[in-house]
């Protein structure tokens, strides 16, 4: 886990690794807290459009599962996404509800409130799991998205943003949390390992590299 403070403000900025994000996921306590965590981990939903996704709105198309998207903050639709379980999560519900039936039936409170339900108790283990908010898992989502994909204006169009700068102000690790697990396995006296790293960096320094050429 990553954390960076707000400037001006309390709180921290939060990235998790890809191993507290199958914890996160796997401590989930119903269907609707694990497709609301979900959806904002793997497929960077903002928590008002969590609560407004419906099932048939998860489509499968030749580019793979993807959510859409069609009142999205900025940009009045988008598809971004997602992964194959949530899919079929979404087509469960379609089945025995109907494709109009919310995939997250509450209020944003709901989501925000049964996260921090959820956080709590893993904070048992990390205290910093308390800070971790629902933008904070769009922002894991954006920050692992980059370790495989080379084009940073596609991950803005999946995540909707419309301008490099706020992408790079408000969902950049410095040195994110699976970039520092690899270089500290390097250390033998530390006895890191390097489970969870894949062969490039999730982070997003390469976008930093490459500001100047969309600004």
């Amino acid at each position: 886990m990553f954390a960076e403070p707000f400037e001006g403000k309390d709180g921290y900025r939060i990235w998790l690794d890809l191993d507290e994000t199958d914890q996160l996921l796997a401590a989930a306590d119903s269907r609707e807290e694990r497709i609301a965590f979900a959806l904002g981990v793997r497929s960077g939903l903002r928590v008002q459009e969590i609560v407004d996704v419906e099932a048939k709105d998860v489509v499968s198309t030749s580019a793979g599962p993807r959510v859409r998207v069609w009142d999205s903050k900025g940009k009045a639709y988008r598809e971004t996404p997602t992964t194959k379980d949530i899919l079929a999560m979404a087509e469960t519900v379609a089945d025995l509800q109907g494709p109009a039936t919310p995939l997250v039936d509450h209020s944003t409170r709901w989501v925000q409130r049964h996260l921090d339900g959820v956080t709590g108790e893993l904070a048992e283990d990390d205290e910093m799991w308390a800070h971790v908010t629902p933008h904070d898992l769009r922002r894991t989502w954006a920050t692992l998205l980059s370790a495989d994909i080379d084009d940073p204006l596609l991950i803005m169009d999946f995540g909707g943003w419309e301008d490099i700068e706020t992408f790079l102000e408000h969902y950049r690790g410095s040195y994110s949390p699976a970039v520092q697990r690899r270089e500290l396995s390097k250390v033998d006296w530390l006895d890191v390992d390097d489970r969870g790293i894949g062969e490039r960096d999730p982070e997003l320094s390469m976008l930093e590299e490459q500001e100047g050429q969309y600004t």
